[in-house]
């Protein structure tokens, strides 16, 4: 039985992640999930949004599923998504992105995947005062973090058989740190002639993404672009409810949605528990459960495809637990 680190989350997380177990178990699936709290709930008893606990199960389990989890707005506190990357060295984002028959959306035909730095840029947290009006700081791109998520992208798209991948920058004015981001990814891509390699400024990536999102196959960005990329292109297909994400390393791998904690909602049973759902689908492929995770795959797909039994937020008025045993109900 493979031993699996869980964070509930905050807000809306717990329910969600309810959800979810629920539906891995009713599948068959056998995991012994290291249940471990972080975030805003657990800042009064152990003073820290992440306790080392938490990291030392991922770093000891090698795989988390990880629901919201909500970073109190107070000096001195790091965001748990940030410091969870960089503690574990979860150096790439991975954020695919496809449209999903039933969730109805201006674009069509959309198949893309968004690979991100993870670790450095302007997320390296490196900030200062200078006087009471200015305030600076300091981007970091090196030629190790970007060569190491070239490599990872490059050998992602030889993986799934991606053609072509655009390497995303604002190189024109950001001349040395993305400068040196392009000129590790053009040595990387000297060693994949069979993947296409272009190059794109990311004002016009938007522009083009909001015209024309079919033409685009595989970003790679470094960290502060990928951020708003990925969530642009979950726009595209139906918003961040059902938009999957994964933070990955050389040793550990991190499953999580890339909505928020929605607080507004918790507790009303009205909470889309899609996205941990993908999340856990892709977790079971990680960990070669691929039998089980693409019979929830079916499940999940063919009620979205319908259209009939769906949350508020597409659309429908199901409630958390309809839609979650109407997925079990497909299961069996």
């Amino acid at each position: 039985m493979k031993r699996v680190t869980l964070i509930p989350g905050d807000g809306i997380g717990p329910e969600i992640s309810d959800a979810v177990v629920l539906i891995l178990e009713e599948a068959g699936v056998k995991i012994d999930w290291d249940i471990q709290t972080a975030g805003a709930d657990v800042v009064q008893k152990e003073g820290t949004v992440l306790p080392e606990r938490v990291i030392e199960s991922i770093r000891l389990n090698k795989v988390a599923l990880k629901a919201p989890v909500t970073t109190p707005i107070g000096k001195g506190f790091r965001s748990v998504n940030v410091a969870l990357r960089k503690e574990l060295d979860l150096y790439a984002n991975l954020r695919p992105c496809k449209n999903i028959d039933g969730i109805k959306t201006p674009f069509n035909g959309i198949d893309l995947v968004v690979v991100r730095e993870n670790t450095e840029d302007l997320y390296a947290g490196i900030e200062r005062k200078i006087d009471d009006d200015t305030a600076e700081s300091i981007k970091i791109i090196t030629r190790k973090a970007s060569t190491k998520i070239a490599k990872y992208a490059f050998e992602y798209a030889i993986k799934y058989g991606r053609k072509k991948l655009h390497a995303v920058t604002k190189a024109n004015i950001c001349k040395l740190s993305d400068g040196l981001f392009l000129e590790a990814a053009r040595a990387v891509a000297q060693d994949y002639p069979e993947i296409e390699y272009k190059e794109i400024l990311v004002d016009n990536l938007c522009m083009q993404l909001v015209q024309k999102p079919q033409q685009f196959d595989m970003l790679l960005l470094p960290n502060l672009y990928g951020d708003i990329v990925s969530d642009l292109t979950a726009g595209l297909i139906g918003g961040l409810g059902v938009a999957q994400g994964a933070n990955i390393g050389d040793t550990c791998a991190v499953f999580e949605p890339v909505h928020g904690s929605a607080p507004d909602i918790k507790g009303q049973n009205k909470a889309n528990p899609t996205a941990l759902l993908i999340c856990a689908i892709n977790m079971l492929k990680h960990i070669g459960e691929n039998e089980k995770a693409q019979k929830i795959e079916h499940a999940l797909y063919s009620i979205l495809s319908e259209g009939k039994i769906l949350t508020c937020d597409l659309g429908g008025n199901a409630s958390t637990t309809e839609f979650t045993q109407e997925i079990i109900r497909r299961l069996h």
